[in-house]
């Protein structure tokens, strides 16, 4: 018998986890997050005051000098004021900017729209909003900046391309325009007529001066981005080409999008020509299809757009498109001077208005007739 004895193996001590050790560029990316996301944060609390600070500062002069119609004495008590205020604070107190704090509590005199406004809109948007005219564009303008959270960029740009004077809603009565404003700012909801507008300028497509409908839809596809942004916020893109088989019969919708906002598919019809009337049984069948086979539960009837080189509005309004759920617009693919742009456009808001106007009194004097 052996004297060496078997050793008993032991079992292993298991080795102690150790932590990860933090990758350095992944901390410092996640440190640099934080202190970002913090300085936005303070810088938006900030112009938020400011934005209150400043409406305060107009609407006591306003009260206490414009408003007893001293307009002499008021022409030269805001100059003094200024000069006070700036040695001790700056130049944003200057007369100028005095003179523009009033007039910001002037157009924007309900102090609770304001404190709404201002969680979005710093006081370089509402400088850009302050000096337009009209009080329906202002408001336009505040509360869909206020919805889709435009950089001052993108606001100057939008008012710069005149907007408000493309969607279908510029062309109502103001009563409407002000019940559709109304209900964007207390309840958020947005309608088609502020989403869809007319024309749409696709001058980023750089297209020649001839071209084919696939060339177009092409260059769409290209610049799809830019493509988005001219149609609005909330528009996400589906497909192209859409294939749409009915009695073994195919047929193809050019550009296929979903609205989040108003919580509906959009199709999109592509035309080189003005619009014709087969154009609305093409997009009709289109619609109705969309509407029994894509149309998810919780979604609104798809809804359609029809872009024409140019439009022919007596035939639009004759065969009442927007009843069954179809917009006809126009696309420029060359952008006009601003000061032709402003001609065609309010000549365009000029005569819908008329239009409908004439048809509200042509309807009393219809029941006249009806009545023995």
């Amino acid at each position: 018998m052996s004297h060496n004895r078997m050793k008993s193996k032991r079992p292993a001590k298991p080795k102690a986890i150790q932590p990860a050790k933090p990758s350095p560029s992944g901390l410092l990316r996640d440190l640099r997050g934080l202190i970002v996301a913090a300085r936005e944060q303070v810088a938006r609390a900030v112009d938020a005051g400011l934005v209150t600070l400043y409406w305060q500062v107009g609407r006591r002069i306003r009260q206490d000098i414009l408003k007893e119609q001293r307009a002499e004495y008021g022409a030269k008590i805001v100059p003094a004021l200024g000069t006070h205020l700036s040695r001790e604070f700056g130049r944003g107190f200057n007369a100028r900017n005095l003179f523009r704090m009033v007039r910001f509590a002037e157009v924007f005199p309900d102090e609770e729209i304001v404190s709404a406004l201002r969680t979005q809109l710093g006081w370089t948007h509402f400088r850009m909003i302050v000096p337009l005219e009209d009080d329906l564009q202002r408001d336009f303008y505040a509360e869909m900046c206020r919805i889709e959270k435009w950089s001052t960029r993108t606001l100057e740009k939008k008012i710069g391309g005149m907007l408000y004077e493309r969607t279908a809603l510029s062309k109502k009565p103001d009563k409407l325009i002000r019940a559709e404003l109304a209900a964007l700012r207390d309840e958020d909801k947005l309608t088609p007529d502020l989403v869809f507008r007319d024309p749409y300028v696709l001058d980023f497509l750089r297209l020649k001066d001839t071209y084919a409908e696939k060339d177009l839809e092409a260059a769409i596809l290209r610049e799809v981005e830019s493509f988005i942004l001219e149609l609005g916020v909330g528009f996400a893109f589906l497909e192209r080409q859409k294939r749409i088989m009915v009695d073994s019969e195919d047929h193809y919708l050019d550009l296929l999008f979903y609205h989040r906002h108003l919580r509906r598919l959009v199709a999109i019809e592509l035309k080189l020509e003005a619009f014709k009337p087969a154009d609305k049984g093409q997009m009709e069948l289109y619609l109705r299809w969309l509407d029994r086979h894509e149309r998810k539960p919780g979604e609104e009837a798809p809804i359609g757009l029809i872009l024409c080189a140019g439009q022919r509005r007596e035939t639009v309004e004759l065969l009442d498109l927007e009843k069954a759920g179809i917009r006809v617009s126009a696309y420029w693919t060359d952008v006009l001077p601003r000061e032709q742009l402003q001609k065609k456009l309010r000549e365009a808001v000029a005569l819908a208005r008329a239009r409908l106007a004439g048809d509200q009194d042509a309807k009393p004097a219809r029941r006249a007739k009806k009545s023995p």
